[in-house]
C-alpha cells in the first residue's frame, strides 16, 4: 500500500533523510564550483555513490547539494517509493496524462477515468510569502555572484544554473508552466534563458509578445524546490497541465505556493527564488556548453532575464548539477 509512504514537503527534508540513511556524503574541505564540483559529482555518479553536500564552496558562503538524483534508488525515494519497480504507478498515470485528446473539462475526465480525481485535488494551496526568506536583495542589491553557480566543463561559456525551475504563464492557457531550463549567468542580475522554441516557456513568451507587444514578461526561477516538483518539472506532461498540479499527484498532497511580486506562484519551500522580467528584444548569445551528447553544443541567441528580486531561506543551500557526460567521455 502507498497510503503511508513518506513524501517530502521540502528538499531539505529529503536531504536530512538521505544523510540519516547514509546516502549523502558531506565534503568538509573547500571545493571550487568551477570544474571541481562537476568532477566529484561525476565520480560519485559513476560509482553509484551518494549525493554530495559541499560545505565550503570557494567564493561563496552558501553550501551546495550535488548528485541528488545520481541513482534510480534516490529518484524513487524522493517520491516515497521503496523500490524502482513501484515507478509503474507513475508510468500508468503518465500514459493517461499524455493521451492526445486531453479533456477540456475535468468532468469529462472524471466520467472516463475515476483515477483522475487525485489530480483534481492536487491544485496548489496558496500561502503568504514565507517569513524564513530572511535574505532578500532587490534592484541594484541583486548579486548572483553570491551564489555558488557551477562552471561545469573547460570550454563552457561561463557559470550555468542547471537546476533552476522556471515558472512562466502565457496569455492563452490558465496553467503555469515549470521547467528546468539552463541559465547562463552573464551579470550580477542577468541570466540567459535557454528555452527551445517548442518548450512551454518559449510558447508562453511568444503568446505574451503577441498579446502584450513590448511589455516585459514576468518570470520566476526556483532553486532547491521540493523533490516531487523537481521530478514533475523534468517530466514530459501535457502543456495544459501545470507541474504544480502533477507534483501534487506525485507526492499525494497539494503543492504549497506563494504569490511572487511578478504575479507568478513560487514553491513555498524553495531554497532560493529569483523574480524578474524579460524585456522583448533583450537577447544574448548563449553557450557553448557541454551537453548530454558528450559534445559542446553551438551558440544561439536567447532571451535575457533581468532579476529584480533574490530571496533566500534561512540557512539556504544551492542545488547544482552538470549537463550530461563529460565531453571527453567515450560515446
Amino acid at each position: 500500500s502507498r497510503g503511508g509512504a513518506m513524501t517530502y514537503p521540502s528538499l531539505r527534508d529529503f536531504v536530512q533523510t538521505l544523510e540519516r540513511q547514509g546516502d549523502l556524503q558531506r565534503v568538509p574541505f573547500p571545493v571550487d564550483p568551477r570544474f571541481e564540483m562537476t568532477d566529484l559529482c561525476q565520480r560519485s555518479l559513476k560509482a553509484g555513490g551518494p549525493a554530495l553536500w559541499f560545505e565550503q564552496p570557494r567564493g561563496s558562503a552558501i553550501p551546495v547539494l550535488g548528485n541528488l538524483f545520481g541513482t534510480q534508488r534516490r529518484v524513487a525515494a524522493a517520491l516515497g517509493y521503496e523500490s524502482v519497480k513501484q515507478f509503474r504507478e507513475i508510468g500508468e498515470t503518465l500514459a493517461f496524462l499524455r493521451e492526445p485528446h486531453w479533456p477540456d473539462r475535468p468532468t469529462e475526465a472524471l466520467g472516463r477515468l475515476p483515477a483522475f480525481l487525485p489530480l483534481l485535488k492536487a491544485s496548489p494551496r496558496s500561502v503568504p510569502r514565507p517569513l524564513d526568506y530572511d535574505t532578500v536583495q532587490t534592484g541594484a542589491e541583486v548579486d548572483l555572484t553570491r551564489l555558488p553557480v557551477w562552471t561545469c566543463w573547460p570550454e563552457d561559456a561561463g557559470p550555468l544554473i542547471t537546476w533552476g525551475l522556471v515558472v512562466t504563464r502565457g496569455t492563452r492557457k490558465p496553467r503555469q508552466n515549470i521547467a528546468p531550463y539552463r541559465q547562463q549567468v552573464i551579470g550580477r542580475n542577468r541570466v540567459i534563458m535557454r528555452w527551445l522554441s517548442h518548450r512551454g516557456g518559449a510558447l508562453d513568451f511568444r503568446d505574451w509578445q503577441r498579446d502584450h507587444p513590448g511589455k516585459p514578461f514576468p518570470v520566476v526561477v526556483m532553486i532547491g524546490a521540493d523533490p516531487a516538483l523537481l521530478v514533475a518539472a523534468a517530466t514530459p506532461i501535457p502543456d495544459s497541465v501545470s507541474e504544480y498540479q502533477f507534483a501534487g499527484l506525485l507526492r499525494r498532497r497539494r503543492s504549497v505556493v506563494f504569490r511572487s511580486g511578478v504575479g507568478l506562484d513560487a514553491c513555498a519551500s524553495a531554497e532560493i527564488v529569483l523574480e524578474g522580467h524579460i524585456t522583448p528584444g533583450d537577447e544574448a548569445l548563449e553557450g557553448p556548453f557541454g551537453d548530454h551528447t558528450g559534445y559542446y553544443n553551438s551558440q544561439a541567441k536567447f532571451p535575457v532575464l533581468t532579476v529584480e528580486r533574490l530571496s533566500m531561506r534561512r540557512q539556504a543551500f544551492y542545488h547544482g548539477g552538470y549537463m550530461g557526460r563529460s565531453p571527453w567521455d567515450e560515446p
